[in-house]
């Protein structure tokens, strides 16, 4: 098992865990990492020092080394207290509305219809709409708000 340090262009730090080092870079080329907490999908890896577990090791098996294949070196983006603060703020208000309302998916614009026109009783609800759909309860009078909640806050972190 891999346990990589990442970062986003965004220049939030995330671990990553691999099976090896193949699996990283597979994940890698196909577009599949991305920052838990903005899903920025330009995700670079940090400098970590390594941890070795010497105890009951054996001698490593000579195997031809692999070329590395030159990495375009990017900047990383180091994060003012000032903005890791807003970002902390941000984070808990998003985990208070994830706790505090109930997800009703693709059916938010029929649900927040019906609550809106009495035929339920009110409830706190989020969910998915469309521009469209937006649009056309903003018009009928019914409020609304966009709020983007990364990939990282809507499960379980694996």
């Amino acid at each position: 098992m891999k346990v990589l340090n990442l970062q986003c262009a965004a220049g939030h730090p995330f671990e990553g865990w691999f099976g090896s080092e193949d699996d990283y870079q597979s994940q890698q080329s196909r577009g599949l990492l991305t920052c838990p907490v903005c899903g920025h999908v330009d995700v670079v890896r940090l400098p970590s020092a390594p941890r070795l577990n010497l105890s009951g090791a054996k001698a490593p098996a000579l195997v031809a080394p692999v070329p590395a294949k030159p990495e375009t070196p990017r900047p990383t983006v180091s994060l003012t207290p000032e903005r890791a603060q807003a970002e902390a703020v941000l984070l808990q208000a998003m985990r208070h509305v994830l706790a505090n309302t109930e997800d009703v998916g693709p059916h938010f614009a029929q649900e927040v219809r019906r609550i809106h026109h009495g035929e339920i009783d009110h409830r706190n609800i989020r969910g998915e709409t469309t521009p469209t759909e937006a649009r056309a309860l903003r018009d009928e009078g019914i409020e609304i708000f966009h709020l983007p909640i990364p990939d990282g806050l809507k499960g379980p972190l694996q």
